[in-house]
């Protein structure tokens, strides 16, 4: 269900893993008693502002919450409910992963209300089992169930880091130039800036774990806390992969400066070796009386056997002294 108001899903659990779908006015006559209802908006749409502020029943604070333009990762007990701030990769067509998409959540027993602004494919993925009747059967089910795969979808993301990374460290091993050096870069930009994203999705998870809200039963702690044992382990190899990022960066750094030290040490003793020549040439070459060998037919001869001799004694000095 799509509308300009606002208001992309409502649906009414029936807790057997599916639901029925309601529109406005069904949310309006909605009551606790007749099952948990899940409320998804689009905070840009003035529809989903009137109703917070004025029909939703939430404080102010909480509505005020729900439409932040900007959020961080948390989770915050308010009476008996939870109100929760996730972030999800984007993995929408022409999007970059490192640009996360962001879902507020207010969560109580009776009813789960989330907003979000661009969309997020993990909502797609819980429409999807409830039409096909494996979805939540309870608000902590749901909540349970979005948190699990909005942290399920990272593990390509991390995965394709983790590759790249490889990769990138044998280019590195087999050949080193400017243009790896660029990827490496990219690399560890994307790598910070995801770190950046997730690292505090990992708190708020620990926190949602530890809560007391009385409607997370046993087997929904059981899977938040795998997911929080997940997002801890794409935290930890995001770690990792920056650590490798980061060494294979210097590496390479290192591996051009020996190359270039290398071409300047080899351009200093050829420099070496014609500095006497040049000095011994332009000498020679001035326009004054008295040069040596000027009248002399074997003059020049002389002068290039000389040169080559001095040439050959450098090159002898130099072996001996292991300049190369």
């Amino acid at each position: 269900m799509t509308t300009d108001d606002g208001l992309l899903y409502a649906i009414l659990l029936d807790g057997e893993g599916g639901g029925k779908a309601l529109d406005w006015s069904g949310i309006r006559e909605w009551t606790p008693a007749q099952g948990p209802l899940w409320v998804h908006l689009d905070f840009t749409r003035p529809g989903t502002h009137r109703w917070l502020e004025q029909e939703s029943g939430l404080e102010p604070l909480i509505a005020e919450a729900l439409t932040a333009d900007e959020t961080r990762p948390r989770c915050e007990p308010i009476d008996e409910g939870l109100l929760l701030s996730l972030r999800g990769v984007n993995s929408n067509p022409g999007s970059e992963p490192e640009d996360m998409v962001s879902i507020r959540l207010f969560a109580t027993g009776e009813r789960v209300i989330s907003t979000r602004r661009r969309k997020l494919l993990s909502i797609a993925d819980l429409v999807q089992a409830l039409e096909q009747g494996q979805g939540p059967r309870t608000t902590g089910d749901l909540v349970a169930m979005l948190a699990d795969r909005l942290i399920e979808r990272m593990i390509g993301v991390v995965n394709d880091l983790e590759e790249r990374i490889d990769e990138a460290e044998e280019r590195v091993i087999s050949e080193a130039g400017q243009g790896s050096r660029a990827t490496i870069q990219d690399l560890r930009r994307e790598i910070i800036l995801l770190r950046r994203y997730i690292a505090p999705q990992r708190d708020a998870m620990n926190r949602l774990n530890l809560s007391k809200a009385a409607w997370l039963g046993k087997r929904n702690r059981l899977q938040l806390r795998e997911s929080s044992d997940m997002i801890t382990r794409h935290v930890e190899d995001l770690d990792s992969a920056r650590d490798r990022a980061g060494v294979a960066y210097e590496e390479l750094s290192s591996r051009l400066d020996e190359q270039m030290n290398s071409r300047m040490y080899l351009l200093s003793l050829i420099a070496g070796l014609f500095l006497p020549l040049g000095f011994l040439t332009g000498l020679l070459g001035i326009n004054v009386g008295g040069i040596p060998l000027a009248d002399n037919p074997l003059g020049f001869i002389g002068v290039v056997v000389f040169l080559v001799l001095l040439v050959v004694v450098q090159v002898i000095l130099f072996r001996r002294k292991k300049w190369f």
